[in-house]
């Protein structure tokens, strides 16, 4: 992919694009997403309503899809065969590199395989979260290991590029099952792995039973163990840990977010989506349904939309680069944003130095071990 623009040369052309699809079999406990689930009778006007609002852009050239949820395969197939041929039309798809679609494992079959790849699919990100039917009850998943295992085979051999997701420190998980999980994801045809501490929402009903206390955080202790454990057995296979949360084969690196990362610019069209497009960050209405009736009648579904300042925009890229394991040339990214980032955070870069957070050398700022740990705190520090 080519170079950001820079607030020097005018705003990033956004190179990249998001859909967000809102529908689910069930809600999970903790998710915090915009999601509806058992609303299937909304999908033919959801699908409807992207088109009027992707006929906004007029047809933008763009290097990278992604279709995240929600569940995007929870779409019938020929639905979802007329949706992502209508996304294609909205964009100049010449340059495209990446098409990525999440999914969860029970949706996966031939059928559903041949429409992703049809349409130009070429990496699918499974929603696995785990392989353990305790943990995996507790997650409120509705697939067994089997199936799980099943679709990640049949991904690798009809898409190529395959992404998983796991969640650790579900409440009384130990640091076996964790490392049962990852031997397993780590022995399939994976180039992609995202591993998240389970973490509760306000607003999730996981939220509410932790504070009734029918559910229990793991401590910290364990929680760093886990995540350690996946840094240390991703390494062994061959998939580099090249984000906070991420880790890819050589070349496997998501490129849709790295996008997000590097301060590009992304479209975006669906309930909740958040674009970033001419110095503008704007989101539209969570609610499917609040959504649906404002693009049926012709008003803008965006609920928020804040003005970046160039400074925000360097603090920014700043923050989320930090958290690539690469780090960030804070020279050069000064020089592009112009603003000098070595006197705006010259002070807070000195004390993270010294706290043994972050590496400033040859002008690169990086985070160390230590620092890998706190890499949130870090980011707001840098934030302001």
């Amino acid at each position: 992919m080519n170079a950001p623009a820079t607030p020097t040369d005018g705003w990033p052309v956004p190179k990249s694009a998001y859909i967000h699809v809102p529908f689910c079999r069930h809600r999970c406990g903790y998710c915090n997403f915009s999601v509806v689930a058992q609303r299937d009778d909304l999908i033919e006007r959801y699908v409807q309503a992207i088109d009027l609002e992707l006929q906004t852009l007029d047809r933008p050239a763009i290097e990278t899809l992604f279709i995240g949820g929600g569940t995007p395969t929870h779409l019938p197939p020929p639905v979802l065969d007329r949706f992502l041929n209508q996304v294609g039309q909205r964009f100049d798809l010449n340059q495209l590199v990446e098409f990525s679609v999440e999914a969860n494992p029970e949706d996966i079959d031939p059928t559903t395989l041949n429409v992703l790849s049809d349409h130009g699919v070429n990496r699918i990100s499974l929603g696995v979260q785990s392989f353990h039917q305790s943990k995996l009850n507790i997650l409120q998943r509705g697939h067994d290991e089997a199936i799980a295992v099943n679709a990640i085979e049949m991904s690798a051999e009809r898409i190529g590029n395959v992404s998983i997701d796991l969640i650790f420190a579900a409440p009384g998980e130990t640091i076996e099952q964790w490392t049962e999980d990852l031997r397993l994801a780590l022995s399939l045809p994976i180039d992609h792995l995202s591993t998240y501490a389970l973490t509760f929402e306000k607003g999730t009903s996981f939220w509410n039973r932790l504070r009734q206390g029918e559910l229990k955080e793991l401590g910290d202790d364990v929680e760093v163990e886990m995540y350690q454990t996946a840094r240390a057995m991703s390494q062994t296979v061959g998939l580099s840990h090249y984000e906070i949360s991420n880790f890819a084969r050589p070349d496997r690196q998501c490129l849709h977010n790295r996008a997000y990362w590097d301060g590009r610019g992304w479209y975006a069209a669906g309930p909740g989506a958040a674009n970033f497009c001419d110095g503008y960050r704007n989101v539209n209405h969570r609610s499917t349904t609040t959504y649906l009736k404002k693009v049926e009648s012709g008003v803008s579904p965006i609920s928020e939309s804040e003005r970046i300042t160039v400074q925000q925009y360097a603090r920014e890229r700043f923050a989320f680069g930090v958290r690539m394991i690469e780090g960030v040339d804070v020279d050069q990214l000064s020089r592009e944003s112009g603003i000098d980032l070595r006197e705006l955070c010259g002070a807070d870069l000195a004390k993270m130095v010294s706290d043994g957070l972050i590496s400033d050398v040859a002008e690169r700022v990086t985070l160390t071990e230590r620092g890998i740990l706190f890499a949130d705190g870090v980011a707001s520090t840098l934030l302001g």
